[in-house]
């Protein structure tokens, strides 16, 4: 069967979310290890132990998520996983996408992806930013109410996650705005989501100009497999189209359904999803519930993926 890799970003992250898998395959703990000796910090022990609150900073989220899929794809391939057609990551996940296409070393993303955390975390102060997720209305109605909501200031539509889920980024002030608009213009649900950084919007700007420059000093690679990207829904192979296409990720945004669509053009018939959580799992199945789906964070669910993987379910 004909698959697609895809690696989970940032809200898929809880403590402990690998240690069954730890527990039957070392090569989780001798993933942490690299990480360990790339940042300077236990982030095995972070993972496991917690607390939450430093695991969920964003400076410590996307190293650990990125480490976190690496491990889950590693485990994959010693497990017999064949390899996938494509790969795929959420915003974040576009970096373990890279890494495990071997585009990018993972020592290097592991400290760019710090270093991105830092970023974002800084361009817009604690309580400045927010964003909120839109169910029920349209792609473009969600536009119109961001446009209606800020005719100054930043309010943009940055996640098109799946048909009629959309989250919306930008000034606090203006996200709220935002959500009682759509409220108001007969949206199912409307939440503020637990984060300080408002991402994929205008106001990462000045971080994706800084991100960019600290890029120019790690080597990239032409993919062994196609990545998508998050910015347009299709793959590079030029090392510094890839690099540009990170960059103007941040402050751009993400294209999930279209990347999905893109797949599906291509001949996947199934999505797996290498690292904790099953998000992008239920967001395949919302934009075309022909597509089959699994995961792969643990014992039982590695299990799973690898029969789907391998026509076997």
């Amino acid at each position: 069967m004909s698959y697609a890799m895809q690696f989970p970003g940032q809200g898929s992250q809880s403590v402990g979310m690998l240690d069954e898998l730890a527990s039957q395959y070392s090569l989780v703990e001798e993933t942490f290890a690299e990480a360990k000796a790339a940042l300077g910090y236990d982030l095995w022990s972070l993972v496991s132990n917690g607390p939450e609150d430093d695991l969920n900073q964003t400076e410590r989220t996307q190293p650990a998520l990125l480490a976190a899929g690496v491990a889950c794809w590693r485990v994959w391939l010693e497990a017999g996983g064949p390899q996938p057609a494509f790969m795929a990551g959420h915003s974040l996940g576009e970096y373990t996408a890279l890494v495990c296409a071997e585009s990018l070393d993972f020592t290097d993303a592991l400290r760019l992806v710090r270093r991105r955390g830092q970023l974002m975390q800084s361009a817009v102060p604690a309580g400045q930013g927010a964003m909120a997720a839109v169910i029920g209305l349209s792609d473009e109605d969600v536009r119109k109410v961001c446009a209606e909501a800020a005719p100054t200031g930043v309010l943009e539509a940055v996640n098109f996650n799946a048909p009629g889920q959309v989250v919306i980024a930008g000034e606090a002030a203006l996200v709220e705005k935002g959500v009682s608009l759509a409220a108001e213009k007969g949206a199912k649900m409307t939440k503020v989501l637990p984060v300080s950084v408002p991402s994929h919007c205008a106001l990462m700007s000045d971080a994706a100009q800084t991100l960019s420059e600290d890029m120019q000093e790690i080597e990239f690679r032409a993919p062994k497999v196609p990545v998508i990207h998050n910015l347009d829904a299709k793959p590079r192979e030029n090392p510094e189209e890839i690099r540009k296409a990170l960059v103007a990720q941040l402050h751009s945004p993400v294209l999930w359904v279209a990347s999905i669509q893109y797949l599906m053009q291509s001949g996947i018939a199934a999505v797996i999803e290498c690292g904790p959580g099953r998000v992008l799992t239920g967001l395949a199945r919302r934009i075309d519930r022909s597509l089959s789906g699994a995961s792969v964070h643990d014992s039982a669910s590695l299990q799973q993926a690898l029969e789907l993987a391998q026509g076997k379910s």
